[in-house]
Order: structure tokens, then sequence, then C-alpha cells
């Protein structure tokens, strides 16, 4: 679904890089295990709320990354380049 793909490439290459193993593998998880994505995607938008077995530090990131505080645009996907550049 083109709106999680947008939502979760862009939160990914914001906070990948800083980011501990243990939230690394939380995010794995939100990704990976819910059978559908528009869940992530409303958990993020708070539109529904987030089953307590996803509700961690991460989810919380996500949740305010969404909200776009900064009213960037958040048309597509990010180029991949910015998986080779250095951490910063």
């Amino acid at each position: 679904m083109l709106e999680n793909c947008i939502l979760l490439s862009l939160f990914a290459k914001e906070n990948l890089n800083r980011m501990s193993e243990r939230q690394l593998n939380l995010y794995d998880r939100l990704i990976n295990e819910p059978s559908n994505d528009w869940d992530i995607y409303y958990w993020a938008t708070e539109a529904k709320p987030t089953p307590a077995v996803f509700e961690n530090e991460v989810m919380a990131m996500l949740r305010e990354f969404a909200k776009n505080k900064k009213r960037e645009q958040r048309l597509r996907q990010p180029d991949l380049e910015y998986l080779f550049e250095p951490p910063r």
C-alpha cells in the first residue's frame, strides 16, 4: 500500500541509522508481523488504537513522525542512496 511505503520508508531514512539494536528489532517486528498493512497505517495515524504487543518506543516514534509537524512534503519514497551514506 502506497501510504505505508511512503510513511515507513521516510521514517526509516530518518531514524534507522540512530536506532539501537533493540529498537531495530521492534521496528522489524512492527513491519513484518501484522497481517494487514492498513493496521500499521491506522496505528501510526492514531485512527485505531495500537495493540499492546506493538505499543512501544518505536511505535511512539512512528506516531510522532506521522504527525509531520515540520509540514514536509512527503509525496514519494526516498531514493535509496541514503543507505550507502556514512551515518550522521
